[in-house]
């Protein structure tokens, strides 16, 4: 096993860290100022839109979150090296933001949103289109598959959960996520919607 590379060793860390503060300091004091609040809350403050990934609701979403993080993110690390990985991540997270702000807003939500996940879900999207045929094995449903089989999967199961599902879990924000690191590593093909001509 290759040992992680510096910028996804140090957001395990990070998350990690954060995590227990939040079980440390008095409840809800974290989430008051660093969690991603709608914008008709009254709560909202600018830099939520990226310290909101830090934070978790509970040690099953940071195990989740972290193990995807953990599985994904070095590999993408190592190819891409670390300002390409950063930028993708920055993409997820702040299209996920931006989608979890205007779905909260249409639906007149006052919740609070954190985690990795929206950042995990754009890496997962980047993970099948850069090895799509690459065999993987999830934990859940535990059966091997395709990594592009596996996006479109639980892109689909999203997007229903999302439309049809119960409410409490951000799915649209996982949908953001996607769609930001497919719209970065658009940018950098040159695919539409950014023209062509650009080195890939």
């Amino acid at each position: 096993m290759l040992p992680l590379p510096p910028v996804t060793q140090a957001l395990m860390l990070i998350c990690s860290a954060v995590f227990c503060a939040q079980l440390l300091l008095p409840v809800g004091l974290m989430e008051r100022f660093l969690a991603l609040w709608p914008l008709a809350s009254g709560l909202f403050l600018p830099w939520q839109v990226i310290s909101y990934g830090f934070l978790h609701g509970d040690f099953t979403h940071l195990f989740f979150n972290m193990l995807g993080l953990y599985m994904f993110g070095g590999e993408l690390e190592r190819l891409w090296g670390t300002r390409r990985y950063l930028q993708v991540l920055a993409a997820s997270v702040l299209a996920a933001a931006v989608a979890q702000l205007v779905v909260t807003l249409l639906l007149g939500s006052r919740g609070y949103t954190v985690g990795a996940s929206g950042a995990l879900f754009g890496l997962l999207l980047a993970y099948g289109m850069l090895f799509p045929n690459r065999v993987i094995m999830p934990l859940i449903p535990p059966i091997p598959m395709k990594a592009r089989t596996f996006v479109m999967v639980f892109g689909a199961l999203e997007l229903l959960l999302g439309l049809f599902g119960p409410t409490g879990v951000a799915h649209f924000a996982h949908l953001g996520g996607m769609a930001g690191a497919w719209l970065m590593i658009s940018y950098w093909r040159g695919r539409l919607p950014f023209g062509s001509g650009r080195r890939r």
